[in-house]
């Protein structure tokens, strides 16, 4: 029989506030298989860890159950004292004790029979557990990176400069995300095209970085290491190495569409370059909108001009497959749309226009030239107001979170606007005002003092139109008086949601999200940028909304992870996986489709199921589903669990 030792934590008081840990090391001590039992106040710490290493000496015991917080936590931490013992790792479980009980109670008398019950199942676990070595498997030095915004356009630069091989994905024509619509970026006011095109041309020059824009992840298989991908790069009918960007096909070109990197308030052509400073500077034909397309080789005015023969109305999409060892996922966000807004009249006013649409207005290279007109009837407004939290901290009719940048962002438009329309007015509506940043407080006061900016505490209620006015009704909530506001245009600064797909492609990657969309990280606080998922690593806003430095800041942060798997030729994989006995197995195959890991296949000459446990991350789902009990997972078992339960009965 084993030799097991029990430690219990206090936690400080978030354990014995509410768990007498006297009488639980009192009970333990006697139960059956229990060599020695002690409790401390911290055994996370250097002195709790070195007490369970001269245990395991000292008394020679085969098993150690640790009572504290949660093993996501620290059932690393004391695996390694363990090991550093001679004692096999997976010889030591954790009984949580804090989150599944201590916090979930305020009687005393209640949590502890309760803690002791936890504690006796982990030790019959711990009786019946194997002493298990981790799988090892070779680490490809190359990462995948989705979205290249300004979080993968950093992500991509720190890995490649560190001489490793980066693929870098992106859905549409140009690198350069939504920081590349911005006009100036706060609180600094320098020209966001300015800093971000070094970084694009960069990327595109790389030795280290392969660039496919205007493509898309089709499928994923492996794991960490070991991923294979398979990559839809779309036809665009332009053949890239023939092309010089000359422009001349664009400039041809009949069809004219709404531009979407102008957020609809200006026009492209069915084949164009996204913006000036695009990367790759060269153009894509949208299909949809092309006449050649649509009225049967009627046109073709753009194969004509194009003098290099660079124009391929036969081209196809094609799929790439490439070998991995890590995914970062930056893909980025959107706006909430602003056709929700419909007390606000979006949708239904040219001149309610929303943020990223304001910031086009304002930029050198947008649709008015940097000069800010109505897009009604484009005239210079003479007063604008500018709405906070729209779509944002609204629990009951749209987002409950905060979009962070929001009152960041109102204050530089409305400061910009004064730069622009000298006699201009701007007033902004806030619920309140939230600087959270370097210089952000500094900034606030001076776009109030040097913009004549009026701050006003309120939210509107509604917007309507009479004439050519706006009206905006509200309540100052400072003051209780109901307000009246004709205005020129009203820029609504919408909440940021995740980009579109995302749920599609969290289901390709296995990556969990939040109820909102976001990618959820392993830990909020000890691993923001990685997915409980190994191998993949969270940057920008994928994971919430961000302002541009905590971006760059996450986005190297998730480089430097990525750095350190490289940094191994190998890499240790859980050996806690699934296992088959052939004995029993049926070959029935209702545990292949069910594995979300792809990591089991029917193979031999009587089919029986098998388990890659490079890909199997142990999660039981194979386990569940078979009907014959043949699949069991290491450490897991079923006479494990039963006598488990049988322990708490």
């Amino acid at each position: 029989m084993k030799k097991i030792g029990v430690f219990v934590c206090h936690c400080g008081k978030n354990i014995s506030s509410t768990v007498n840990i006297e009488k639980v090391v009192d009970e333990i001590s006697k139960y059956p298989g229990v060599t020695y039992c002690e409790d401390y106040k911290y055994m996370c710490s250097s002195p709790g860890q070195q007490l369970v290493q001269k245990a395991i000496l000292e008394h020679k015991l085969d098993g150690v159950v640790v009572s504290a917080c949660s093993p996501t936590l620290h059932e690393q931490t004391f695996r390694n004292a363990a090991e550093i013992s001679g004692m096999n790792p997976f010889m030591l479980e954790i009984a949580n004790i804090r989150e599944q009980c201590s916090w979930v109670h305020s009687d005393m008398k209640v949590a502890t029979p309760k803690a002791i019950s936890i504690i006796k199942t982990v030790v019959e676990k711990t009786k019946l557990n194997e002493a298990l070595s981790p799988l090892k498997a070779e680490v490809i030095p190359k990462v995948l990176i989705i979205g290249a915004g300004i979080a993968g356009i950093q992500a991509s630069l720190d890995i490649a400069d560190a001489g490793h091989q980066v693929i870098l994905l992106e859905k549409s024509p140009s690198i350069g995300g939504h920081m590349a619509q911005l006009s100036e970026t706060f609180p600094t006011l320098d020209c966001s095209q300015c800093i971000l095109t070094p970084k694009m041309v960069a990327v595109s020059q790389h030795k280290n970085i392969k660039l496919l824009t205007y493509s898309e992840l089709e499928d994923l298989s492996g794991s960490i290491g070991n991923f294979k991908v398979k990559i839809k790069k779309k036809a665009s009918y332009v053949d890239n190495e023939k092309c010089t960007g000359c422009g001349a096909c664009t400039e041809k070109c009949p069809s004219k569409v709404i531009s979407e990197f102008d957020e609809g308030l200006g026009k492209r052509k069915a084949i164009y370059t996204p913006f000036p400073q695009a990367v790759p500077n060269k153009p894509v034909l949208d299909k949809d909108h092309c006449i050649y397309f649509l009225k049967d080789g009627k046109c073709g005015i753009c194969k004509i001009t194009c003098t290099l023969d660079a124009i391929d109305f036969n081209q196809k999409d094609k799929i790439i497959e490439e070998e991995v060892g890590a995914i970062i996922v930056a893909t980025g966000y959107e706006l909430y749309p602003i056709k929700n807004m419909v007390e606000y009249g979006a949708g239904k006013y040219p001149d309610v226009v929303n943020g990223l649409q304001f910031e086009r207005l304002l930029s050198a290279s947008g649709p008015t030239n940097g000069n800010i007109r109505r897009p009604s009837d484009g005239k210079i407004p003479k007063r604008i107001v500018f709405l906070s939290c729209v779509g944002s901290r609204d629990p009951e009719h749209h987002q409950s979170y905060c979009s962070k940048i929001c009152c960041m962002y109102m204050a530089k438009h409305a400061l910009l606007y004064k730069e622009n329309v000298k006699d201009g007015e701007s007033i902004i509506f806030f619920i309140d005002v939230r600087t959270g940043g370097k210089d952000y407080e500094e900034f606030y006061t001076r776009a109030k003092q040097e913009g004549e900016i009026l701050y006003v505490r309120g939210k509107p209620s509604r917007i309507i139109k009479e004439g050519d006015d706006l009206i905006v009704w509200s309540i100052n909530t400072l003051t209780g008086k109901h307000l009246r506001i004709n205005c020129d245009m009203v820029v609504l600064s919408m909440s940021m949601i995740p980009s579109k797909g995302i749920m599609a492609l969290a289901k390709v990657l296995r990556i969990p999200t939040n109820d909102y969309g976001f990618l959820s990280e392993a830990h909020p606080k000890l691993r923001p940028v990685e997915s409980i998922v190994p191998g993949f690593y969270l940057a920008g806003t994928v994971q919430g909304p961000k302002d541009i430095p905590e971006i760059v800041s996450q986005a190297s942060a998730a480089a430097a992870k990525v750095l350190a798997l490289f940094a191994n030729d190998e890499i240790s994989h859980s050996p806690v996986t699934a296992i088959v006995d052939e004995d029993i197995c049926s070959g029935c195959g209702i545990c292949i489709p069910v594995c979300p890991y792809d990591a089991r296949e029917l193979g031999g000459m009587q089919p029986k199921a098998k388990v890659n446990e490079l890909l199997c991350e142990g999660c039981g789902i194979c386990v569940a589903v078979c009907p014959s009990g043949a699949s069991q997972q290491k450490n897991e078992t079923d006479t494990q669990i039963g006598n488990m339960i049988e322990a708490l009965l």
